[in-house]
């Protein structure tokens, strides 16, 4: 059965979430399962029908609240297995936050090993690109998480949960990867302390990301394939789930996104918050003031939170994630969980997802492994639902567009993730006011996607 935890201490400000006292557990969120369709989905799940109690609603600035929701959303639906592990972990993650050591050693392996702070770069050739013809328009700056060990923002999170598992004595690591680039990232975090490494891999994201496979392997993890559902991103995460709860004595579970239960979408954002803390002193440093947009790809919105938390007090700061819009939107081949999902519950925490009557999974679609997931981190539902965030999609055809695009102005090869964020700025850069300062997270680098192109690309 499925749980959602409660918790017995007051909530805390808007951005001190890295600082609340423990949270434990006391109590039951009610809700009410849908009818169940004859086919039912492989995936750990539980779509819901939830009625609004207005007076547990915590206020806007409060993320997560003391229940670890960010208003509806979020919350712990997991075994009772996983319960005393997600408290055991919350607890270490808290009393770490104070610990000067730890962060003195964190912030020394993401300076040397990880190689931050990651530059902030005008794209000088992709800004002139968008300028109208009278001269005017935006000026394009691209975070280059690219530019991480690794090729991707992923890193930040995997060395920083490693290092909590190693306090908590657990020797074997599991993730979920769907592009690879987190199971890389957590391969090569297990390498550099000596961890037992295990990587849940769909093995239709196997086929397509063949080149992180090796890596990770070369790496030393072991690397399962899934083959249930649609053998992707999804059903990895599934996997990983089951054997976490089969050895949550000896494991931790490095989860890749601000997605599942609490408090694992509060800590994988605050791990990659470090990605908006730069933007606000590089943009400072460069013209002396805050980006007027923000914009990011977003799948479970790991990259998207990382660049957005620092500034969603800034209301003045336009935060934009684009989703996978597959073969459109009206083609059900996409993974728009929140353009077009309906609330329910996904691995452990209620956000919005992709989802038919009966509440049983649809299968999304797109052509970057690491957006082809049918939910999202439920702060993102709840930054939509509250009107802080906006979110669009582009379609596949779309963002091999701006694969190509940025290769060829800015020689830089994006992830085809990065490039669905690229491929929205055809369409907001002719609404931009001249000299608006808009900065792009590039997520990561393209080098594991060029086998995909090469099959739609005529270069």
């Amino acid at each position: 059965m499925a749980v959602a935890s409660n918790s017995t201490t007051l909530p805390k400000s808007y951005r001190s979430s890295f600082n609340t006292p423990t949270q434990l557990p006391s109590g039951f969120l009610k809700f009410t399962p849908r009818p169940t369709a004859a086919k039912r989905s492989s995936s750990i799940t539980c779509a819901i029908a939830m009625e609004e109690d207005k007076k547990s609603e915590p206020a806007v600035h409060l993320r997560p609240d003391s229940f670890g929701r960010f208003g509806k959303f979020g919350g712990k639906y997991v075994p009772e297995t996983l319960m005393y592990a997600l408290t055991e972990l919350e607890t270490a993650f808290r009393s770490l936050a104070e610990d000067h050591e730890f962060k003195k050693e964190l912030d020394g392996i993401l300076k040397d090993y990880v190689g931050r702070e990651s530059p902030l770069y005008f794209a000088e050739r992709l800004t002139e690109h968008y300028k109208r013809s009278n001269g005017e328009g935006p000026h394009i700056y691209l975070k280059r998480e690219d530019l991480n060990h690794t090729g991707a923002h992923k890193i930040n999170n995997a060395v920083a949960q490693a290092l909590l598992a190693k306090r908590l004595g657990k020797k074997r690591i599991i993730a979920e990867t769907g592009a690879g680039q987190h199971g890389v990232a957590t391969a090569t975090v297990c390498a550099r302390f000596g961890l037992q490494c295990v990587i849940y891999m769909g093995a239709q994201d196997m086929e397509r990301q063949s080149l992180n496979v090796f890596r990770m392997r070369l790496l030393g993890a072991e690397v399962r394939a899934v083959h249930s559902g649609t053998a992707t991103l999804k059903d990895a995460t599934s996997e990983a789930i089951r054997d976490w709860v089969t050895n949550v004595e000896s494991t931790h579970y490095i989860l890749g996104s601000v997605a599942g239960p609490h408090p694992y979408p509060m800590m994988v954002r605050e791990f990659h918050a470090v990605i908006g803390k730069e933007t606000r002193k590089q943009a400072l440093e460069k013209w002396g003031g805050k980006p007027d947009i923000l914009v990011a790809c977003v799948g479970g919105g790991s990259n998207a939170m990382g660049l957005f938390h620092e500034f969603v007090d800034d209301e003045e700061v336009r935060l934009i994630g684009v989703e996978a819009a597959g073969f459109g939107l009206d083609s059900g081949r996409h993974a728009a969980t929140l353009t077009k999902g309906e609330v329910g519950v996904l691995h452990g925490a209620m956000s919005y997802l992709l989802q038919d009557e009966d509440g049983q999974i649809v299968e999304p679609h797109s052509i970057s492994a690491g957006l082809d997931y049918p939910g999202v981190g439920p702060e993102h539902s709840f930054l939509k639902d509250i009107g802080r965030a906006e979110y669009y999609s582009c379609t596949d055809e779309e963002a091999l567009e701006a694969f190509m695009r940025l290769s060829r102005l800015e020689g830089i090869i994006p992830a085809l993730e990065t490039s669905h964020a690229l491929a929205y700025l055809e369409k907001l850069c002719p609404t931009l006011a001249n000299g608006t300062r808009v900065v792009l997270n590039c997520s990561g680098r393209g080098d594991k996607d060029v086998q995909t192109a090469i099959k739609y690309l005529q270069v």
